[in-house]
């Protein structure tokens, strides 16, 4: 019996979002960049550079962290030259996390990578297929992040 589409699709997300399977994908992204980044701290700079200037609370959020988590991988990126803490202008007690230049310059290294990673890994489909499914996601992401 063929699976309805639905249970297959579910199937398919839920191997694509375990911890084991990001995991192998970040490894090949950040290897050889040192500065505090590696593969716990990769969704942070990538999160930063998606949603600009955040707290550790709104950031960890975003990224699935707690907030100490998120303070603690910040310090690594700090420490790094990848990110800035600064008062946080609509808080007197609160703190911004941003990126600074150079780590702005690291993420556009990495979102290259990561196109040339996607790139090879549908390198072995035929075209038409790869464009297919490429459009389909970009649909389906579409429209979950229009219905929430």
């Amino acid at each position: 019996m063929v699976e309805q589409p639905g249970a297959r699709l579910e199937m398919a997300l839920g191997e694509l979002l375990q911890r084991r399977t990001r995991l192998g994908l970040y490894a090949e992204l950040v290897g050889g960049v040192g500065r505090g980044l590696d593969v716990t701290s990769y969704p942070l700079l990538s999160g930063l550079a998606r949603i600009g200037p955040a707290t550790a609370v709104r950031l960890g959020r975003e990224i699935g962290l707690d907030r100490s988590g998120t303070s603690r991988y910040a310090s690594r990126l700090e420490a790094g030259g990848l990110l800035r803490r600064a008062p946080d202008p609509q808080d007197a007690r609160g703190v911004l996390l941003s990126l600074t230049a150079e780590g702005e310059k690291v993420v556009a290294v990495l979102r290259g990578r990561l196109a040339e990673l996607l790139a090879a890994r549908l390198g072995g489909w035929p075209p038409a297929q790869a464009a297919d499914f490429v459009a389909g996601l970009e649909r389906f992401v579409r429209e979950l992040r229009d219905e929430s």
